[in-house]
């Protein structure tokens, strides 16, 4: 009794920073932590301190540790930066506090296009009707790309490009293409933005839980496969495609050698953070030259069909308030300093992580720190761009999906939408496991 007694005294010593006064915990991806412990010391109080916890890399890892903390009703998870597809699993459960009064107002006035919020990165946040949590930043995908290459191949990029056009000109001149295809949440990134780009969804009716529509095995579907399938049968395609992740590819964009396998640099399917790791690559030691920084170009996400608008992936962090935390008022008052409009343009500044409200971007864009046409790319690729599906059970669609898509060298336009429909279906009726 008296072990139990000094490790519970222990225990509430940590929570209450040791002199009575209570710290909250933010459980916080890697990307941007430097930041993010700069405003924990900001926005502490006089009433709170506030404490950053460090989350795994991995989203699947994040999503699993935050839950297992949720599950067990854990009063010291208190903050969280949340994958966006986390929001309604976790809403759906009630783990996570409503966001209150005007806020709440605010977030789903502009998911329908009328606040401040992009539209894109408000809609994240919404579980039947109300905000769960509050758009911290708002991530997407751009196409990266070398302007020699481009030149080389004839590619105009100033007018939308398709999939099949990027591939061939890669292959065509000794360059490659940088995706993430690696087992794991980016893969399904890629899936669902290239099914999206063809008219399609993964699936559909989403808010009826394992009674979902699965619409997977569609000529949508299809497309995306062949996609997949060209890029894997092809000269462009990376030696390390099947384990590829955001970082695999940063370091081809700039191989100088035009005559070696794959050395004239790459398009690259990658987040907004890319510009701003380049740009602190100049004239760092093994770095680049500005003359090389200067060859970079980007443009939108390329088109799955020609003549059909491509649906960028929406990404970032939602800042969520545990529900079970021992101080909720506290914590939903220091998550709205961790959202402030400075601390998104410091992200933004810092980091390459952009925001999430107009006002925000407004002030990144005239801090000069960013081209304004890339500005306004990031801006446009998450209003126009595609979510992920939006289900209480999306972490079993996810993980099915992979599972029938993964290896990228065995994808089959002919068989894999099917095989991937009638899995998931088995694993939402329970007829299958994971």
């Amino acid at each position: 009794m008296a072990g139990t007694a000094l490790v519970t005294a222990a225990g509430l010593l940590s929570a209450c920073g040791g002199d009575g006064k209570p710290t909250l915990h933010w459980y916080v991806n890697p990307d941007g932590v430097d930041t993010f412990e700069t405003y924990a010391k900001e926005c502490s109080t006089d009433d709170y301190d506030i404490s950053v916890e460090l989350l795994p890399s991995g989203a699947t890892d994040q999503r699993v540790q935050l839950a297992r903390r949720l599950a067990a009703e854990d009063s010291s998870t208190d903050l969280m930066n949340l994958d966006p597809v986390f929001v309604a699993e976790f809403a759906n459960a009630e783990w996570l506090a409503e966001i209150p009064g005007d806020l709440a107002t605010e977030i789903t006035n502009s998911a329908d296009g009328e606040g401040d919020y992009l539209a894109g990165a408000a809609d994240t946040v919404i579980w039947e009707d109300k905000a769960f949590a509050i758009p911290l930043w708002a991530n997407t995908q751009v196409l990266w790309y070398r302007k020699s290459l481009a030149d080389a191949a004839g590619l105009d990029m100033t007018q939308p490009v398709t999939w099949e056009q990027v591939i061939q000109a890669a292959a065509d001149n000794n360059g490659s293409v940088g995706v993430q295809a690696n087992k794991y949440e980016a893969y399904m990134v890629l899936i669902n933005a290239l099914v999206q780009g063809a008219g399609g969804d993964i699936v559909s009716d989403t808010e009826a839980g394992r009674d979902t529509k699965v619409d997977i095995d569609s000529e949508a579907g299809r497309e995306a496969a062949a996609i997949i399938k060209m890029l894997a049968d092809s000269q462009a395609a990376q030696s390390d495609l099947s384990v590829s992740n955001e970082g695999t590819s940063l370091g081809r964009m700039f191989l100088k050698d035009a005559n070696a396998p794959q050395g004239a640099g790459e398009f690259m399917l990658n987040w907004t953070f890319v510009y701003k790791f380049y740009q602190g690559q100049i004239d760092a030691p093994d770095g680049i030259t500005q003359e090389l920084f200067d060859d970079l170009g980007y443009a939108r996400y390329p088109a799955t069909v020609e003549g059909e608008a491509s649906k960028p992936p929406i990404g970032g962090i939602d800042i969520g308030v545990g529900a079970y935390s021992a101080n909720p008022e506290f914590a939903m008052e220091a998550a709205q300093c961790i959202t402030s409009t400075q601390a998104q343009v410091d992200l933004a500044l810092n980091n390459g992580l952009m925001p999430s409200t107009n006002s925000a971007y407004d002030e990144v864009a005239a801090s000069g720190d960013f081209p304004e046409d890339l500005i306004e790319l990031y801006r446009t690729s998450v209003d126009e761009g595609g979510p992920r599906p939006k289900s209480a059970f999306y972490a079993l669609i996810s993980s099915a999906i992979q599972a029938r898509w993964h290896s990228p060298t065995s994808v089959d336009p002919g068989s894999t939408p099917k095989d991937s429909a009638d899995y998931l279906q088995d694993v939402l009726e329970g007829k299958a496991l994971l």
